[in-house]
């Protein structure tokens, strides 16, 4: 079944009604712990190092780009105000600070760069969501970090993303969490404004920006799924899928996405399928995951906002989300904690992605756009198209004492394409230190 927009609209205005109708009545059941009793302020100290290098030329022209920049990011979460009806506030402030970059290699999305090519000294945001809660069910609305399958912001830098709008968050029926939101406005991670806009492969959010409404189901089961849709403005539905298994040592996991065009189809005609199938076993120390990965279409699998792709075979750089792309996956996790060096873990994995082939998106969308210059329609991607990723990280958690919870973590990246992919030959280093204060 296709929804049109008003349908779409439709049903999420009535499962926001249904949710705070059945909020409200259940009065007894609110349980609240005063606004500043359950309060909570933590600051995060964030040191960012990263460094990219081209080993084929970029499209800057740049053959490396490296920043290293300071990060405070402060947060302030209310309880709520006693009554059948809470009152919250949930706030956030940031500062980011340069320690090194120039102008031949900025741009890593650590720091915003100014209009003569150089990083900015320093970057500062705030904002906040008031909120309201009766029952199990919370609705906010302001600036706030999202997380859904159909749209998550990502937490990837220096600053983490925001989107304004409205979440409502329902947790009246056990084992369920139902979720409904509308947001309009966006930070992105290098930006102090937020009125900006999420871009993804092709689509963005520019013409409005995006709703969606779902559920995590069989929460408290070692059989669990999840049921969300969305809509982009004018571009797409989007409709996921996930049905997942725990026990004990075992962990497998399935995803699926459907994505069709709507309303005036900014992005062009899309009729996109993608799913992911991995498995994961655990003995001692060692885990060891496999995983599929399979476009079906001949447009990407594309989204908005970072971290709003559930696939298995997105990882650190690429999202292995070709038009028609197949992708495998291998992955080493190691706990040293069983060698006696607790709060000491070690991953690596390598994804292999091909048959590739993004000449029969459709002529003049996002994906096949017209080239003016040349005259002709330019895919993003040609046929044939192959790459590869290989990620080691190494995290080390302080355990105990004066500097517990600060944390030091290493990696490396490794991608390789070739010229049909259009992705970069590039070897990326993270080095990232973080400790959490909470008052």
């Amino acid at each position: 079944m296709t929804l049109s927009p008003q349908d779409f609209r439709a049903a999420i205005a009535l499962c926001l009604y249904l949710l705070a109708t059945h909020a409200l009545a259940d009065e007894s059941s609110q349980d609240a712990e005063g606004f500043l009793n359950g309060a909570t302020l933590g600051v995060l100290s964030r040191n960012f190092y990263l460094n990219s290098d081209y080993r084929s030329p970029s499209p800057t022209g740049k053959s490396y780009k490296a920043e290293w920049a300071q990060g405070f990011i402060s947060t302030f979460e209310s309880g709520f105000t006693p009554g059948a009806v809470g009152f919250g506030l949930d706030a956030h402030a940031f500062l980011g600070l340069k320690l090194d970059s120039g102008k031949g290699h900025s741009g890593t999305g650590l720091l915003p760069v100014g209009s003569d090519g150089r990083s900015e000294s320093d970057y500062s945001s705030g904002g906040g969501a008031i909120k309201l809660k009766a029952s199990k069910t919370t609705l906010a609305y302001g600036e706030m970090e999202v997380e859904t399958p159909v749209f998550d912001t990502a937490d990837k830098r220096l600053q983490p993303e925001y989107a304004t709008g409205f979440l409502l968050d329902s947790r009246e029926i056990d084992g369920m969490n139902l979720q409904a939101g509308h947001f309009t406005a966006f930070k992105n991670q290098d930006s102090a404004s937020g009125k900006g806009n999420f871009f993804g492969y092709g689509a963005n959010t520019e013409a409005g920006g995006i709703s969606f409404v779902g559920a995590d189901l069989f929460t408290q089961s070692p059989v669990g799924g999840a049921l969300y849709a969305s809509e982009l403005t004018d571009t797409w539905h989007q409709y996921y899928g996930n049905l997942h298994f725990k026990q004990s040592d075992v962990f497998l996991d399935a995803n699926l996405y459907h994505t069709r065009d709507t309303g005036q189809a900014l992005a062009g005609a899309i009729d996109n399928t993608a799913y992911s199938l991995s498995g994961r076993y655990t003995i001692g120390a060692h885990g060891f995951t496999v995983a599929y990965q399979k476009i079906d279409g001949d447009t990407p699998f594309d989204f908005v906002g970072g971290d709003s792709i559930y696939l298995a075979n997105s990882i650190k750089y690429a999202d292995f989300n070709g038009a028609h792309e197949r992708s495998w996956q291998a992955r080493y996790d190691l706990d040293l904690a069983t060698y006696g060096i607790p709060g000491l873990k070690f991953m690596t994995r390598y994804v292999t992605g091909d048959q590739i082939d993004g000449t029969h998106a459709p002529q003049g969308g996002a994906y096949n756009p017209f080239d003016a210059a040349s005259g002709t329609f330019v895919p993003q991607q040609g046929d044939g198209g192959k790459h590869w990723e290989r990620d080691i990280d190494l995290k080390y958690i302080v355990q105990t004492g004066a500097a517990k919870d600060l944390s030091v973590q290493m990696s490396h990246v490794s991608h390789r394409a070739n010229k049909a992919q259009a992705g970069d030959d590039i070897d990326r280093i993270y080095v990232v230190i973080q400790y959490p204060l909470v008052f």
